[in-house]
């Protein structure tokens, strides 16, 4: 087998160990606060990343870092991300909550543009323009008044997935200065045992004591969500960027799948059609982004033969 052929099924494996831990915290999200929700996720996330670490022979060296405030920063920002998105899965079924959050590489490209001053073309631009349509499309089921009911919030629950997929895009641009110096396992355990701590900023408003299969549950969670994101860092490893991005958005058939199976959700024909444009431009975003990189490269190569 190939290496970008494993990388594949290593990038698919990743988003059904992630659907799988999602479909966790809906399942307890009626009785577990978020806040207590993202403690097991994070804590018992770091379990699967130090066992992989281990298996590569890099712990305890790949954990050093020369940018301990970086860190954590980027841990505040994606932590609330991350409590942000549990809120919403609370409050949403699963399908709308995820076709909701691939506005996330949307927002990233603004980002890259307005914060790293990125060159974003036309042609991008526009991608970014009709999936904002899409995720309008989608939030258009979900705009019905806001409520404080935990299953008629649906407008709280949008409000906090969209919120989540722009924290992440500006998470996403601190990973990306973080990079430069600092390791992907380092990246990932400071940023799960930080937001195991920051966490605990929530206990004052409300944990319970978990019932042992809602314990059962969480502990699964977190070492879905850590196997996941294992899985995708080896698909990283040894695929190219471009080929496996696009196939975050096989989530949702798994996502639907599990809804449907446990929960009875089907998602409606305006949330499938919103989720479609949206998923399409997304595709083309990371398209564009492999042919200008394909070509800046190429430049570059004739640039170095050209005598001087």
């Amino acid at each position: 087998m190939s290496p970008t052929a494993a990388g594949v099924l290593f990038k698919l494996a990743s988003t059904i160990a992630f659907a799988f831990m999602l479909t966790l915290i809906k399942l307890v999200s009626g009785r577990v606060p978020s806040g207590e929700v993202l403690f097991f996720r994070s804590f018992f996330g770091i379990i699967p990343v130090l066992v992989y670490l281990v298996a590569l022979g890099v712990f305890p060296a790949s954990l050093r870092t020369a940018k301990p405030l970086g860190h954590v920063r980027r841990s505040v920002v994606g932590t609330v991300s991350m409590f942000c998105w549990f809120t919403a899965v609370a409050y949403l079924p699963l399908p709308d909550a995820t076709a909701i959050s691939y506005s996330g590489p949307l927002f990233g490209v603004c980002c890259a543009a307005l914060v790293l001053h990125e060159r974003v073309r036309a042609f991008r631009w526009a991608a970014v323009g009709i999936g904002f349509l899409g995720v309008m499309i989608v939030l258009s089921e979900q705009v019905g008044g806001f409520d404080t009911g935990l299953h008629g919030g649906r407008a709280i629950g949008a409000a906090c997935a969209l919120a989540s997929a722009v924290l992440g895009a500006i998470a996403a641009v601190t990973v990306r200065e973080l990079t430069a110096t600092e390791t992907t396992g380092a990246i990932v355990f400071y940023f799960l045992a930080c937001g195991s701590v920051f966490s605990f900023v929530t206990l004052p408003f409300g944990w319970v004591i978990p019932s042992f299969a809602d314990a059962i549950m969480l502990i699964f969670a977190g070492l879905f969500g850590g196997i996941g994101q294992v899985l995708m860092t080896q698909s990283y490893r040894l695929a190219e960027a471009s080929v496996i991005a696009p196939l975050d958005y096989i989530n949702m058939v798994w996502i639907v799948i599990l809804s449907y199976l446990v929960f009875g959700d089907v998602p409606t024909a305006i949330v499938l059609a919103g989720s479609l444009v949206v998923i399409a431009s997304g595709v083309f975003v990371v398209w564009r982004e492999r042919r200008l990189g394909i070509l800046e490269a190429k430049a570059k190569a004739k640039s170095a033969d050209t005598p001087t």
